[in-house]
């Protein structure tokens, strides 16, 4: 249970927004920001004043923790525009409960639900006009926390910073994406902090994805540390295979990130009556289905892409084509949830709430 604040959020307008001056048809993703950013300090287990500021660089110690020991975490969220102009979030409560979840296991203070809360609704209600109309359109939401404590002791800071930046972003991928199966590099290990959203998980990454890059895959399909043998995640994005008219995915663990888009495409498909195993899928599966042509589709699911078909995969220097096909359940479903982000079809299920 989190703490309540007793605070008001500051509030400081820019004098002239930039808006128009940002080219919203040709957004390169996370790399454009609105006007204002919000953020509120811990120091020594006390939250300060919450502040909504001109979007700006600001001034860090050079022993501040986060430097030198890396405790960091972030959230991925989105905005959604609907016809009418009005502005949903999408289970922002779901965020918010990892976001914790993450800074209890990188040992930070846990953030208020109502500075977390109040700071995003009111920083997103501001930046509105940065959100567009259309599918596939958005405003990503970022929120973040860093340690800010000074001096370069290993022991967890006594000074953080928790921020939410605002990016106007259309569609995360593109183009076909094949993938390689991961044989030696992991993502993540039992003990380890593989189902925390901690920045250290993401740097792991860069370095076999650069290797897996140079040979012409986009993302790797990552295995559990121990055998690599199971099928845990793929890039940055949580996995599911089709194999028949079954979807298969693995079950959350201290190995695998608990994805607010896996969770929701989940209950679509029982909602759809079609058939899920959430398990562990044996990369020997894999191969199998592939050969016999049982399997149709595999597909990653996060907040930046939705739902990222793959085309095809290697293993063991075999690359195996996914076949061509109509009834493509990965799109179903992503047809399906992003018509309830939008608001074209109802939300049966209450996930979305009116900013």
């Amino acid at each position: 249970m989190t703490a309540k604040s007793n605070f008001e959020i500051d509030i400081l307008n820019v004098p002239t927004s930039k808006i128009n001056t940002v080219d919203f048809d040709h957004l390169s993703f996370g790399n454009v920001f609105t006007d204002h950013m919000f953020y509120c300090d811990c120091i020594d287990g006390v939250w300060n004043q919450p502040l909504i500021r001109p979007y700006a660089p600001f001034l860090l110690d050079p022993s501040a923790k986060v430097f030198h020991y890396g405790q960091a975490i972030f959230e991925g969220m989105k905005a959604y525009k609907d016809s009418n102009d009005d502005v949903w979030l999408f289970r922002p409560d779901q965020n918010f409960e990892r976001f914790n979840n993450s800074a209890k296991r990188m040992a930070m203070p846990e953030v208020p639900e109502d500075i977390f809360m109040n700071g995003l609704k009111t920083l997103v209600d501001m930046e509105r006009n940065w959100s567009k109309k259309g599918i596939g359109n958005s405003l990503y939401i970022r929120p973040f926390m860093i340690a800010t404590g000074t001096g370069v002791v290993a022991a967890p800071s006594n000074q953080y910073r928790f921020m939410i930046i605002l990016s106007p972003a259309k569609s995360y991928y593109s183009g076909e994406v094949k993938v390689i199966i991961a044989e030696h590099y992991s993502r993540a290990a039992n003990g380890g902090i593989g189902a925390a959203k901690a920045a250290g998980n993401y740097s792991a990454q860069f370095y076999p994805t650069k290797l897996a890059n140079e040979n012409g895959f986009q993302q790797i399909i990552w295995t559990d540390d121990a055998t690599h043998t199971k099928l845990e995640e793929a890039g940055t994005m949580n996995v599911f295979f089709r194999i028949n008219d079954t979807l298969y995915t693995a079950p959350t663990s201290e190995r695998i990130l608990d994805g607010v888009t896996r969770k929701s495409l989940l209950a679509i498909a029982e909602k759809e009556n079609i058939a899920v195993d959430v398990r562990s899928v044996l990369v020997s599966e894999l191969v199998e289905a592939a050969k016999n042509g049982s399997l149709k589709e595999v597909f990653g699911a996060g907040t930046a892409a939705v739902v990222n078909p793959i085309v095809g995969f290697s293993y063991q220097d075999v690359y195996y084509e996914l076949p061509k096909i109509d009834n493509s359940m990965a799109m179903l479903l992503k047809d399906k949830l992003t018509n309830i982000q939008y608001k074209i079809d109802e939300d049966s299920f209450g996930w979305t709430v009116k900013v």
